[in-house]
């Protein structure tokens, strides 16, 4: 059933104090618990909302209120899931971007021709032309029979395009339109100032005239700029989408092809070459290379450092302070005042002050000067590397990327040094505490279908874990859910109403002081889902600095270099390569407290 109500629309209007009329229609949109984009600017709105039926009307009531949108005309149309992520409210130099100040539609701009005027103008093949304003790849999905195009990928290139239009054009009627009719506003005044003596704009766009006329005279579909990609003349959503790679238009067929694979490749992106920028380098040298990147530690020389912060849904509104200290760091409130009058808090590279409120989106830097972080272990080692994978052997303590106390202190920011300007992109993690084995792609779409794989847990993962006590099962697994979130001090608690997890465990072999070595094969990608499980089973691992014996918490998170390392290390990873279709697997070499005879058998 299709119970979201989707308005569009648009006024030209001389707008001022666009900073309080942005906050207004923010707490108007959140009360009424509706997504999408307004666009403010001085010469007016541009709006695309999506809601509940009673939140669309009481919007558009509110809006309404407000004398320059009194007469707000929106088209509506329908769908069965909310088509927008978020809500955003924008103020914008332009609400539709031409670049051309001198057009002013406010003040003036061509007349306007009603959609069933149209109509009769086509079922009577009056003589005129009709053009469209749109970009390319729109009217690839659909246009007017007969109409005339421009040729352009962006709005801002419509004045130099006309330029190439027959001259004869210029004493004809011209019936131009686009999606909504707001390009045409600007569109329109300046073809009039070119020279164009007869021009019309189809009023409220092609969605206007499927509305009131349906799909007569149009061929394909319209292309709409929200998730539902694009809509038949029944306002419908069609099966039409964008590929994620290279954001083309896709129709139902162009998804049928074999060059298609969601999150991969399509027809218009798909190559059997390599990107031109992938360099495949012999192991040894990359591994040279990361001993020269990581000595001395990059974090060992004090730096200015900016740490972002992003307020989330679940912190709008907030006071600066409680969204600090929501944030769940090892900085108490205590601490966070101080460095909120230290002016160490920026908005816009400005300090801010703890009377702020927060809002969704908004993000803020920490300022810690003159820092120099925890040393950590560097000795990254690659021990696989293609033009599709980069596989590395993780040592620790080392964070995989920036968080807490460390920066460039991390294996991110070691390996964005050796391998730039090409980029390794992250597709799994292991916590900094955790050695082993962790897989990079070395393209986008590559990193988005192994993330996939991860998702769905297609992934075979394998660990070895030296635990405190001796489990009487030979076999035993853990189905506790995990909390979604950290709690106090960061620290991950086990929840019944969290996140599906399952680990399976298998005992390899006794080890000193009443210690067992297990392997571990985590069915799910849960944060410390190892660790917990085991701790609450009872099998605490060594040299845990979190998860401590006898069902006790400790302080810390990361190891320092002088404590006892953590017996948990990553062994093997296996899964199917998504470009050849075969599957492919990296293993790192057990540490020496797991070097046992029964890893042989594994």
């Amino acid at each position: 059933m299709k119970n979201v109500v989707n308005i569009s629309g648009y006024k030209f209007v001389p707008l001022r104090d666009l900073d309080a009329l942005q906050n207004h229609l923010r707490v108007v949109c959140s009360n009424q618990s509706l997504k999408g984009t307004i666009l403010l600017s001085e010469e007016g709105i541009n709006c695309f909302v999506a809601g509940n039926r009673s939140g669309i009307d009481n919007f558009l009531t509110e809006l309404r209120s407000i004398a320059a949108f009194s007469d707000f005309d929106g088209k509506e149309s329908f769908s069965d899931y909310q088509p927008f992520s978020r809500m955003l409210v924008k103020i914008k130099k332009e609400i539709i971007t031409f670049d051309m100040p001198e057009v002013q539609p406010a003040a003036r701009t061509a007349s306007k021709i009603p959609a069933s005027e149209l109509k009769t103008w086509l079922d009577e093949d009056r003589d005129f032309i009709l053009l469209d304003t749109r970009n390319d790849y729109e009217i690839e999905l659909g246009t007017f029979a007969n109409a005339t195009t421009v040729g352009i990928d962006n709005f801002r290139e419509f004045p130099d395009a006309i330029k190439e239009l027959p001259e004869e054009y210029k004493s004809k009627p011209i019936v131009m339109f686009c999606t909504g009719g707001i390009r045409c506003e600007k569109a329109a005044p300046f073809m009039e100032d070119a020279g164009f003596d007869n021009v019309f704009q189809l009023d409220g766009g092609v969605l206007r005239y499927f509305e009131k006329c349906g799909g007569d005279h149009w061929d394909g579909e319209c292309f709409v700029f929200d998730k539902r990609v694009a809509l038949d003349p029944d306002l419908s959503e069609t099966a039409t989408t964008l590929c994620y790679v290279c954001q083309a238009v896709l129709s139902g067929e162009d998804q049928r092809q074999p060059t298609y694979k969601f999150g991969v490749s399509c027809t218009h992106c798909f190559t059997d070459k390599k990107e031109d920028s992938i360099r495949v380098v012999d192991l040894e040298t990359r591994n040279a290379n990361i001993l020269a990147a990581s000595t001395p530690l990059p974090g060992s020389i004090p730096y200015e450092n900016f740490r972002p912060m992003t307020v989330s849904k679940e912190m709008d509104g907030l006071s600066l302070l409680d969204f600090l200290d929501a944030l769940h760091t090892h900085i108490d409130r205590d601490g966070w005042i101080g460095h909120v009058e230290a002016g160490h808090i920026l908005s816009w590279g400005k300090p801010v002050g703890l009377d702020r409120k927060v809002q969704h989106g908004q993000k803020y830097y920490h300022l810690l000067p003159d820092t120099t972080e925890p040393d950590v272990n560097p000795e990254i080692k690659v021990i696989y590397e293609d033009e599709d994978l980069v596989a590395i052997d993780k040592p620790a303590p080392l964070p995989m990327h920036p968080c807490g106390r460390f920066n460039k202190n991390s294996a991110q920011h070691i390996l964005q040094e050796v391998y730039q300007p090409d980029r390794l992109r992250l597709v799994h993690r292991l916590d900094a505490n955790t050695t082993g084995v962790v897989v990079y792609a070395r393209t986008k779409a590559l990193a988005t279908a192994l993330i996939e794989q991860f998702g769905q847990g297609r992934i075979e993962k394998t660990y070895l874990a030296g635990v405190y006590g001796k489990s009487e099962e030979r076999q035993f697994e853990s189905k506790k859910k995990i909390a979604s979130r950290p709690g106090d001090k960061g620290i991950r608690f086990l929840d019944p109403d969290g996140q599906h997890a399952i680990t399976c465990f298998q005992w390899l072999d006794d080890m000193p002081g009443g210690c067992s070595l297990l392997k571990a094969m985590p069915k799910t990608g849960r944060t410390n889902q190892i660790r917990l499980h085991l701790w609450d089973a009872g099998f605490p691992i060594v040299g845990d600095p979190t998860y401590l014996r006898d069902g006790q918490l400790g302080v810390n998170q990361t190891l320092g270099m002088n404590d006892t390392p953590m017996q948990l290390h990553a062994l093997r990873i296996a899964f199917v390569h998504p470009l050849s279709k075969k599957e492919v697997a990296f293993e790192a070499e057990a540490p020496q407290w797991a070097k046992s005879e029964s890893l042989l058998t594994l």
